[in-house]
């Protein structure tokens, strides 16, 4: 008996212990259409047949996805390049590795939006915006530098401008129709059903006027250090995740890809919506082919940030910017 036992207990010791599985790669991201190539990613199980198992977490704004970044919470994130996000940058915690989305002439993401009230008295281009109250989340957010662009490409002063920190983009669009704010910028799904209902009027889209990297990808620098591997995987299932999106949505002609790619995004936003695809459609922004990275775009972030003084020191453009994982554009 004793033998046998031995027999048993040495076998036992002759099996190889599974393999450890691959610890999940914390994802922060904002539950809006934007980062839907990655809901894609994740519905059709790319990034754990790469060996990247993903999990999400979702931020109600960009500035606490990459402070969750730097603190450890996340290792991953994907969100617009805020004024704060660079700050944690040039310390060395954050690195921009790819592409997200981007504001693209033709393409209706981010709307000019103003009140019914400022509209009838004047306010109806781009070009008078100076002047006026306008509705942003926060100084330094994506806000504030589509704001600030737009001033130097149609030549009114930003100073001039009342500049309204409403914290929320749900507070942007009510102080907008209710006029408590002459302007603020929204995403066309939000626009869109504004305009609509005649409590404001777009005057016209970001992207027509000043194209940029609205959002990128960013790793934590412990992440980049130390499962570098677990990186590569997670970034061709991101690649996978937008070459489906672009089929889906940017082809010339819809069919039943658009379809399928619907329904896997709408587990994620305007669940229950019975206008989710139209919002999705109507909401489309552009991705680059391989989520490429428009590297001299962050670098001009970067730089207009510096200059409005609300990223202190200098900071290496270069140093904050990691392109061995994803394609430049």
């Amino acid at each position: 008996m004793r033998l046998h036992r031995r027999l048993v207990l040495a076998g036992l010791a002759g099996i190889a212990a599974p393999a450890r599985a691959e610890e999940p790669i914390r994802l922060g991201l904002l539950r809006t259409l934007s980062p839907a190539p990655l809901y894609l990613a994740q519905e059709r199980g790319y990034f754990a047949a790469e060996g990247a198992p993903v999990v999400f977490r979702f931020f109600d704004a960009a500035q606490p996805i990459a402070a969750a970044a730097v603190s450890g919470d996340i290792d991953v994130g994907i969100t617009a390049l805020t004024g704060g996000f660079f700050a944690l940058a040039g310390k060395g915690t954050l690195k921009v590795i790819g592409g997200g989305l981007h504001e693209q002439k033709g393409f209706d993401l981010t709307a000019v939006l103003v009140s019914r009230k400022a509209y009838d008295a004047g306010l109806t281009s781009l070009e008078k915006l100076g002047g006026h109250s306008f509705g942003i989340t926060q100084f330094g957010s994506s806000f504030h530098y589509m704001i600030g662009r737009l001033a130097e490409a149609k030549g009114f002063e930003l100073k001039s401008m009342s500049l309204r920190p409403l914290q929320q983009i749900g507070n942007m669009l009510a102080a907008v129709r209710s006029g408590q704010v002459d302007a603020t910028m929204a995403i066309a799904s939000q626009a869109k059903p504004a305009a609509a209902s005649g409590e404001a009027v777009i005057i016209g889209w970001v992207g027509d006027h000043v194209p940029y990297q609205i959002t990128a990808l960013f790793a934590a620098a412990p992440m980049i250090a130390k499962r570098e591997a677990a990186l590569r995987g997670l970034a061709r299932a991101y690649q996978r995740g937008v070459a489906d999106y672009r089929a889906a949505f940017l082809a010339p002609v819809k069919g039943p890809a658009t379809v399928a790619a619907i329904a896997d995004i709408t587990k994620y936003v305007f669940t229950g919506d019975p206008a989710a695809a139209q919002k999705i459609t109507e909401g489309i922004g552009w991705y680059d082919e391989g989520a490429a990275l428009d590297v001299a775009d962050v670098k001009a972030q970067l730089a207009w940030f510096q200059a409005q003084d609300m990223v202190k020191g200098p900071i290496d453009p270069d140093a904050i910017i990691d392109t061995r994982f994803l394609p430049t554009r």
